[in-house]
């Protein structure tokens, strides 16, 4: 039979764990909503047209596209889910398949850069 001060011990320490564990997830909430809002305002300022010209990776500015307006604005939506479902709980699992998502979006973005120079041939994507 147990005694009732080592059940005590054990429910206090599961206590313990729970705090512990509690705290550090909303650290780790805390951080990945913190980046994940950097992204959603570099994304934002592109769509809405605050940031009008990108430097591809020769160093040349040029203006954006409304084509690449509307995917920056995909992007910041898709972020702000993402911002969404961190705040409503942390799923590893989902959150890892929605910054893969994310990723992907934006390696799309780095392909639809991609310009036809004068002479014909493709310059280098626009770095973001």
């Amino acid at each position: 039979m147990v005694q009732i001060n080592s059940k005590k011990r054990v429910v206090g320490r599961v206590h313990q764990v729970r705090r512990i564990m509690h705290i550090d997830t909303q650290h780790v909430r805390r951080k990945m909503i913190c980046r994940l809002e950097e992204i959603f305002k570099i994304s934002a300022d592109y769509a809405r047209g605050k940031r009008q010209r990108v430097v591809d990776e020769d160093g040349k500015e040029r203006p954006l596209t409304i084509a690449e307006r509307q995917y920056w604005a995909r992007i910041a939506a898709y972020t702000a889910q993402i911002i969404n479902n961190v705040t409503k709980g942390i799923d590893e699992r989902q959150i890892d398949q929605d910054l893969d998502e994310l990723e992907a979006m934006l390696d799309k973005t780095k392909a639809a850069n991609q310009v036809q120079a004068p002479d014909g041939s493709a310059e280098k994507p626009a770095e973001v």
